[in-house]
């Protein structure tokens, strides 16, 4: 994983969730994930990595995602299985 990808995910499951994270950054970092992704309707987005499918939600004004954004997208990487913590144990196994 690039460090900026690495990066990016730290800073999803930063607690307390932060702010500054644009939408195409994460849409990267799915795609380098292995996620594969397919238009909804309206902004909506249907995700499906390592066998989880969700539904994400582009923002509406500009490319910054709100801190709830943010939480929703930890959530589904979570139940992903794709958290920081499991890619260094990948990186160090």
């Amino acid at each position: 994983m690039s460090r900026k990808h690495e990066n990016l995910l730290r800073a999803i499951f930063q607690d307390p969730v932060g702010g500054n994270i644009q939408w195409r950054e994460v849409e990267s970092l799915l795609h380098h994930l292995g996620a594969t992704t397919e238009p909804l309707a309206k902004a909506r987005l249907r995700v499906r990595l390592n066998g989880v499918e969700g539904t994400l939600h582009r923002p509406h004004h500009g490319d910054a995602l709100g801190r709830q954004d943010i939480l929703h997208i930890r959530e589904y990487l979570a139940h992903a299985k794709a958290t920081p913590s499991q890619y260094e144990a990948i990186r160090k196994g």
